[in-house]
């Protein structure tokens, strides 16, 4: 008797938040499972002479959100002492990169990284890096992603270099 009582309730309390719902359990949109970008569906954008970017995933903008971007350097190509306000995480996918630790821009100070290579760098510690051939890296954290360097003349939007 108890147990058909317990059930009887049950089926009246699904009933009635039924009809004081909204009806739209159907329409809720669908969470996405996975991504696929094919290598010829990135969209490379000019960051500065000799080096694009582009965003793979996810929003770099946005605070909280995880990212995936993607930088490719052609030639002999230098990024200046810079700095971000969040942890990255960076892993070589082609080519040979060298990064260096600090503000001073020194080549002799950085490590070799080759394709398979990752480095982690601190939220706000400044660092710089070098190639001397073509080369694509792969950065992701969680935003915002902001490039803030050392010295602002070196910033391309600043229009002095």
């Amino acid at each position: 008797m108890k147990l058909a009582l317990c059930r009887r309730s049950a089926v009246v309390l699904v009933v009635a938040l039924a009809a004081l719902s909204d009806g739209n359990f159907a329409q809720t949109p669908a969470v996405p499972q996975h991504t696929v970008v094919a290598a010829d569906g990135i969209q490379w954008k000019p960051l500065r002479p000799g080096a694009e970017i582009a965003v793979i995933s996810g929003d770099p903008d946005k605070p909280g959100s995880p990212f995936v971007m993607r930088f490719r350097y052609r030639g002999k190509a230098r990024i200046p002492p810079h700095w971000h306000p969040i942890d990255e995480h960076i892993t070589v996918l082609s080519g040979t990169f060298k990064l260096g630790m600090g503000s001073k821009g020194d080549e002799a100070a950085t490590t070799v990284l080759a394709a398979g290579g990752y480095a982690f760098v601190e939220a706000k510690m400044a660092h710089y890096g070098w190639t001397d051939g073509d080369a694509t890296l792969q950065v992701h954290g969680v935003g915002p992603f902001v490039i803030n360097y050392v010295n602002p003349a070196d910033d391309p939007k600043s229009g002095k270099k």
